[in-house]
């Protein structure tokens, strides 16, 4: 938990015990998982806690910089709390997403539009059939 009041603040968000609660849960599981995912997770925990405060967390997270929201299923917003440069895999049978690493750190500078003066976000999607699916579809 150490860890992820230390993010917070590295962003200037104040740490309560339930941004701590919420960005603990997205360094820890790298599912990058719904609202809904989020609040079945932790309110076992925090037993106060409610969908409303997650959804204000995450938002002001996001808004900081410390966390990404994903429409990749163009149905629920994913969330991820690793901003570093890469993209994401979203498996059309089973609904996981994945991380996907860019081999260069380079390569959002070479791919950044020359007339844009200053990127707030980008965003890079794959779709398709992850492995465990496409083993259980060939038996």
């Amino acid at each position: 938990m150490m860890v992820a009041k230390e993010h917070l603040m590295q962003f200037g968000i104040r740490p309560s015990v339930q941004r701590v609660a919420v960005m603990h849960y997205l360094l820890t599981h790298r599912t990058h998982p719904t609202v809904d995912e989020i609040y079945t997770a932790l309110a076992k925990e925090i037993p106060t806690l409610s969908r409303t405060t997650i959804y204000n967390t995450l938002h002001l997270l996001c808004e900081h910089g410390a966390a990404l929201a994903l429409c990749i299923d163009g149905i629920n917003a994913h969330f991820d709390g690793f901003t570093h440069p890469h993209a994401h895999f979203m498996c059309t049978c089973c609904g996981k997403v994945y991380d996907v690493d860019l081999d260069d750190a380079s390569f959002v500078k070479r791919n950044t539009p020359h007339n844009a003066s200053h990127i707030t976000d980008a965003q890079l999607y794959y779709k398709g059939v992850c492995v465990d699916c496409a083993a259980k579809k060939s038996n």
